[in-house]
């Protein structure tokens, strides 16, 4: 059995700008990431890095169908896949899956970590689109590790 993290988000934004959001480090810096190497395309591999870490992440085997998906590999055991859906008022679903690491209790505790994460991830990109507001900001800056040992 393979687990999955799952979280979905309608977004009042247009399928066009909702996608701009994920794949545009620009935009992208400004709710999830602090720094990106640069834009999400097909077949190209990003370094990302995150406010509160000092690791740099790469992103792999990235997938894009212009305004209908991304997906993208980050760790190994798993697939990203974003997923976007235009309702007749013009707004957004956004459904995020992650899949691919097997059953067990470490495991277990990844699943419910990256599901909270993706939903995370979500709220804070509406946040973002719709209203101009940065939630991540300072969000998780007491996950950094102690400078001082």
């Amino acid at each position: 059995m393979k687990l999955m993290s799952q979280a979905t988000l309608q977004i009042q934004k247009p399928i066009e700008e909702v996608f701009e959001g994920i794949v545009d480090p620009m935009l992208m810096t400004q709710y999830f990431i602090s720094e990106s190497s640069g834009r999400l395309e097909s077949g190209k591999e990003v370094i990302w890095k995150f406010p509160e870490f000092a690791d740099k992440y790469p992103v792999k085997e990235i997938k894009i169908e212009t305004n209908r998906s991304v997906s993208f590999v980050w760790d190994p055991e798993t697939v990203v896949n974003m997923v976007l859906e235009s309702l007749p008022d013009k707004s957004t679903v956004v459904k995020v899956t992650e899949s691919g690491k097997e059953f067990n209790e470490h495991n277990l505790k990844w699943v419910i970590g990256n599901t909270a994460g993706w939903a995370n991830f979500l709220a804070c990109m509406k946040a973002y689109l719709e209203y101009g507001i940065q939630l991540r900001k300072g969000a998780y800056d007491f996950m950094r590790k102690n400078e001082n040992g």
